[in-house]
């Protein structure tokens, strides 16, 4: 597979040309220390002291937490009296300490965060760490958390003094309830705190934008954009949604996205939660950094070609490509194949398994390459399509350049070397290989796919040449973030972090 230089497609929403995706998978984090930032992290003096402080400030904001959250009733907001507003103040001057504690020592605050009267909901992006919960702790606004978390010792309580919306996994109408909620608070008129939502749904590596989850625009009322650029972070002006936004919620993210980026002098990119699975699926073939597949995957997304019933659709696919053998098809007979019609969409998806650039594709890449993006995680069912598709008949095996094409379209990489792996499991030196054999050998070597595999780049790239980036480090996520252009600019501010 390769990504085609020129891709036609538009971006969702509203038909305009979308940026070119990210050098880089944006769901892949890629630390990397100097010894001396090694020693300042790790060292066995300042870790543990900075350890010690940050439970302290915690065990010390804990009774002011538990005290202001007896007697709350979940429905309603009790009217912020004096010591209430004491408490407010007591535990923010808490959480600051406990983030100089951390390391980030000075903030520099410009202008003022809107009211919640103004902008009842804040979207913040990219979401990169738990140090994106400083603008949390610096507002003390609501925020949207797993119900899990309000069980936790300690954190709980100072998770239930922010009044968060919490979704319940175990009830099948959480999420419903949950838009409905965040609904019902930001329709008040200010009466609740601010929600603070992480649209994008998930952690990146800060490297673009991916596509906003709708459920903070579908309450329809103004935002205030909010980017974290370490070590920067900006209160965007208010974005108040048009009539037809109000209508579109994914028209209301998209169009938010898009100043946010621009304030952030990123990408932007219909990458979504469910790549990011994709990405990180527990399976033997570990996808590379800059994979094809996301490209391909949002492209089945937005072609709808996602079947419901993947085992059976897979199957029926595989029997018609395996009668071709091999026959290079065109666009047209490709839309033919897919019953769909050919659409700038569809040219972008074919262009992907054009590496010949002669305008020709062979459909059992395709097969493949949907098989990943529909089961990741199933890796040996990918590989045993594969084969059947592959295989010639008088003996079930396949050569060495096959496998090198299933390989390739399976880890969505445009070269690859397999003469290790196929020679490993060439034991007997036949020139070819069974499915049966690469199942056994699999099972012996789980991680046959960083031992035997490489490229002709260094590691396991993906689409062809592209520039690299700097690495940037991240840390992990916590899950502050809400499950599945007109506008007026009433307050600027911003926030300067130093570490």
């Amino acid at each position: 597979m390769r990504l085609p230089t020129i891709r036609r497609c538009p971006g969702e929403g509203d038909g305009k040309k979308e940026l070119a995706p990210p050098f880089r998978n944006p769901f892949v984090h890629d630390l990397r220390f100097t010894p001396l930032e090694k020693i300042a992290l790790m060292t066995v003096t300042v870790f543990p002291i900075r350890l010690v402080l940050a439970v302290f400030m915690m065990l010390l904001a804990w009774p002011l937490a538990f005290i202001a959250s007896v007697g709350r009733n979940e429905m309603q907001v009790e009217p912020q009296s004096l010591w209430r507003k004491f408490v407010d103040v007591a535990l923010k001057t808490i959480m600051r300490l406990m983030w100089f504690a951390g390391g980030f020592h000075w903030m520099t605050v410009k202008g003022r965060q809107a009211i919640p009267a103004e902008a009842p909901i804040l979207t913040l992006g990219p979401h990169s760490s738990y140090f994106d919960a400083i603008p949390v702790t610096m507002s003390m606004a609501s925020i949207v958390m797993k119900a899990e978390s309000k069980d936790i010792p300690v954190w709980g309580t100072l998770i239930k003094y922010i009044r968060p919306v919490f979704v319940s996994r175990s009830d099948q109408d959480s999420r419903k309830k949950t838009v409905e909620e965040i609904k019902r608070r930001a329709q008040s008129g200010g009466e609740w705190p601010q929600i603070m939502i992480f649209p994008e749904g998930t952690c990146t590596n800060r490297s673009c934008l991916i596509t906003f989850k709708p459920g903070a625009f579908i309450p329809a009322v103004p935002v205030q954009p909010v980017v974290i650029k370490y070590p920067n972070k900006l209160f965007l002006p208010i974005y108040t949604p048009s009539e037809e936004e109000k209508q579109n919620p994914a028209l209301f993210a998209q169009n938010v996205r898009r100043q946010m980026a621009k304030a952030l002098d990123i990408p932007v990119t219909d990458y979504s939660f469910e790549d990011c699975q994709l990405a990180m699926a527990e399976g033997q073939l570990r996808l590379p950094v800059d994979t094809c597949l996301l490209e391909f995957a949002k492209l089945v997304r937005r072609l709808g070609l996602k079947p419901q019933n993947v085992e059976k659709v897979l199957q029926e696919y595989g029997n018609r490509a395996r009668k071709m053998e091999g026959e290079r098809m065109g666009l047209q007979d490709f839309a033919h194949y897919l019953d769909v019609p050919v659409s700038d969409m569809l040219r972008d998806m074919f262009a992907l398994f054009d590496e010949h650039e002669d305008n020709t594709m062979d459909i059992r890449e395709y097969v493949i390459a949907l098989s990943v993006v529909c089961r990741p995680a199933k890796t040996l069912e990918t590989m045993k399509l594969a084969f059947k598709m592959f295989e010639a008949e008088e003996d079930g095996a396949i050569t060495e350049a096959e496998l090198v094409c299933i390989l390739k379209t399976a880890l969505g990489v445009e070269a690859l070397s397999v003469s290790r792996l196929f020679t490993a499991i060439d034991t007997d030196d036949m020139g070819k290989v069974t499915y049966e054999k690469f199942r056994s050998f699999a099972e012996l070597h789980p991680d046959f796919s960083e031992d035997y595999l490489s490229t002709d780049n260094t590691g396991l790239n993906g689409c062809r040449h592209r520039p690299t980036t700097k690495p940037q480090t991240n840390g992990f996520c916590p899950d502050f973030s809400l499950p599945d252009a007109h506008h007026s600019s009433t307050r600027k501010g911003s926030v300067k972090k130093h570490n």
